[in-house]
């Protein structure tokens, strides 16, 4: 069950606040503790807080430090998105959000207020932002100012945005609509959305619509002379008071504010008067322009009433002060208890919160996507913290990597290398290798050493390994490293990226071996995909898989599927899908299969089948219909090293994929290979997933 709501607009000053407030009154009232975040807020070059996190925040009476409540400031966003480190950005959005989730019932998201010059990059980062966080999304659009034809082209387009982006959308909600145009709207849009999409239209209200005298004062940086305990007159009206008094009456409204200049004193004493007045409208209060003091005997003659409108003064001309506050538009801020009330009304009245709540509740998320993915794994690898061996220190990207998993505090690490070589290059890169958590040892001066030569001899010596030759063996930082896996002195073991993958594994597959009851030692990449995370096996290590080989893939590559939190849909591929297609390499595919069903009957599973048929709904429902994988599969399996490795290749160069691994399974304790050509960010996740595969034989804490 998911366990938040992101409340998406697609344009500036929608009205989500009021979304947003109801949302969260029904959700305390239902569950009690309710979450908030903003994943980007307004720069404020002044360093003043967000108006709306802090309405919010004091409103419902959150614990959660104001900073804990928003990701970034526009400004900090933008930057690392021009330095293309996207990935970092989204990283720290799903950690600061599942803060909050995990100490929340429920948390409300807010998108982006659509205030920066790149509209369409920021509806595509509102449309990533809920599939990244794993949640559904309500779309909030204006009808401001708009006919029923504009807004339902406007609902139309986000709909199909927030589902093309694979979002789900569990309301629309179109906001400040005319209350005449309430029953068209509904009667254009109810056919157009699914029936199981909530439609809610809320009219617009002036009482939520205009600023108040508070807003007014605080845009134009204006000086409180009188009447502050009544700075929440809300303003329905404007008007200049430059002209005689008996004309200057007759223009008085209902919450009229006056801006005239701190001269005109027969203004201000008739204002005063007309207020108090019962002939005459309630005002909103007066702004004084042009830095002119009022005279001594009008404070005087202001000072002595019962009843005082507020006034305020600016230094600006009385035009200018007028242009600048029909400027002015309005929001719902902290201590504002009576917009507050009115927000939540107007949410309780127009949308039903029945319907639209249990659709909450019943919310299930479906894939999983790479930012979530990798969100996850290093937060699973922090929570029970385990040692990982790497023994290429003399590489720079192992250094680098080892830095940054060291800053995260995912693993505690040890290096293989000569103490003073490894810092002095750690030097070199500006990177802090010295650390309490990461160790340096050089396996010849390791004392150490002669043990793990004496056992090494003793577990190969009827391979006619003799001590001599155990000791040479051991002066090989694969041996010393997989040796420290096999004593127990690191959990895991990740190298490959100056070795070969038979110089890697060769000393796991001589005395670490196999699991009981496995048989053939294979690996797996999760491939990150733009849009899901699949399990690609076996790419790495067997050349032609027998068929039973090959069935023994498949269940491990499934197990690590489920392992990682990825549910398992195997597809065994071949070049026919089901019946069609005949030869050897066909029916080695096909017993797999069967082999798969009979051990492991409770696995989804379907072979032969093509690659696209196996990923591509359409494809899969014409070529295997009523198959539970075809066009969902999560783990895919290659006939042999061949196909399976020129796949993965193209799949991670065609797609900008990221392939994390490979990771071997089937080993009694975990030693991953990494490519020659690998990256920092693919050894910082080797290590990730090498950590997570020695937590499983550990016992729940």
């Amino acid at each position: 069950m998911s366990k938040g709501v992101f409340i998406a607009s697609i344009e500036p000053r929608s009205g989500k606040s009021i979304v947003v407030l109801g949302l969260m009154n029904a959700v305390v009232s239902q569950r009690g503790c309710v979450g908030y975040f903003k994943p980007v807020i307004e720069t404020d070059e002044r360093g003043e807080k967000d108006v709306h996190i802090e309405m919010i925040r004091r409103h419902f009476n959150l614990p959660a430090p104001y900073e804990d409540l928003y990701g970034f400031q526009r400004r900090d966003i933008a930057a690392l998105l021009v330095r293309k480190e996207d990935y970092k950005a989204v990283a720290t959005l799903i950690e600061k959000y599942k803060k909050i989730e995990d100490n929340c019932d429920y948390t409300v998201v807010e998108g982006t207020d659509f205030l920066g010059k790149n509209t369409v990059f920021e509806f595509d980062a509102n449309v990533a932002l809920p599939k990244n966080l794993g949640i559904p999304a309500i779309i909030v659009v204006s009808g401001a100012e708009k006919t029923p034809e504009e807004i339902k082209n406007g609902v139309l387009a986000a709909y199909g945005g927030y589902r093309q982006g694979e979002v789900e959308v569990l309301a629309v909600v179109v906001n400040k609509a005319r209350e005449e145009d309430v029953p068209p709207i509904e009667a254009l849009l109810r056919p157009l959305l699914p029936e199981e999409t909530v439609l809610a239209v809320i009219p617009l209200s002036p009482k939520l619509k205009n600023p108040t005298f508070r807003e007014v004062s605080a845009a134009l940086g204006a000086r409180t002379l009188f009447g502050r305990h009544r700075h929440e007159n809300r303003i329905d009206h404007t008007i200049v008071g430059a002209m005689l008094l008996s004309h200057f009456l007759n223009h008085l409204q209902d919450n009229t504010l006056i801006v005239t200049p701190g001269d005109r004193a027969d203004i201000i004493v008739g204002a005063l008067q007309a207020n108090l007045s019962r002939n005459y409208p309630r005002l909103a209060g007066i702004i004084l322009t042009g830095a002119l003091d009022m005279e001594p005997a009008i404070v005087k003659l202001i000072e002595g009433l019962q009843t005082v409108v507020p006034i305020s003064a600016v230094s600006t001309g009385t035009y200018e002060t007028a242009n600048r506050v029909g400027a002015v538009h309005s929001r719902i801020y902290a201590g504002n208890t009576r917009k507050i009330a009115l927000a939540v009304s107007a949410f309780d009245r127009y949308v039903d919160m029945g319907r639209l709540g249990e659709k909450m509740i019943t919310f299930r998320q479906t894939g999983m996507t790479p930012y979530m993915f990798q969100y996850g794994i290093v937060k699973r690898a922090r929570s029970r913290k385990r040692h990982i061996v790497l023994p290429e220190g003399d590489d720079d990207r192992i250094l680098t990597a080892a830095a940054r998993l060291s800053e995260q505090e995912v693993v505690d690490l040890t290096i293989l290398g000569v103490r003073d070589d490894v810092l002095t290059a750690g030097k070199r890169l500006g990177i802090a290798l010295d650390r309490e958590d990461i160790r340096i040892v050089d396996p010849v001066r390791a004392e150490c050493f002669p043990d793990y030569a004496a056992t090494l001899h003793e577990l190969r010596k009827e391979k006619n390994v003799t001590l001599e030759m155990a000791k040479d063996l051991m002066m090989d930082v694969s041996y010393f490293g997989t040796m420290m896996v096999y004593k127990g002195h690191a959990d895991g073991m990740v190298s490959g990226a100056v070795h070969t993958t038979q110089h890697t594994i060769r000393p796991a597959l001589q005395f670490v071996k196999t699991k009981p009851g496995v048989s053939v030692v294979s690996s797996v990449f999760f491939m990150c995909l733009p849009d899901r995370v699949s399990v690609f096996g076996d790419c790495a290590v067997n050349p032609d898989p027998t068929a039973e080989e090959l069935a023994e893939i498949a269940i491990s590559s499934a197990e690590s599927a489920m392992m990682f939190g990825i549910e398992p849909r195997v597809a065994m591929l071949s070049y026919s899908s089901g019946t069609s297609g005949q030869g050897a390499d066909v029916e080695k595919v096909r017993r797999a299969t069967e082999i798969v069903r009979q051990r492991r009957p409770e696995l989804k599973i379907a072979g032969p089948i093509q690659y696209d048929a196996a990923v591509d709904p359409r494809v899969g429902r014409q070529k295997m219909p009523g198959s539970e994988v075809a066009g969902q599969a999560s783990v895919l399996i290659f006939p042999d090293l061949n196909t399976g490795n020129n796949t993965y290749k193209a799949v991670q160069r065609e797609t900008g994929a990221l392939a994390i691994g490979p990771m071997l399974q089937g080993l009694n304790k975990p030693v991953n290979d990494l490519s020659r050509g690998c990256t920092v960010e693919d050894i910082f996740n080797t290590v990730v997933i090498t950590a997570i595969q020695s937590q499983e034989g550990m016992p729940n804490p």
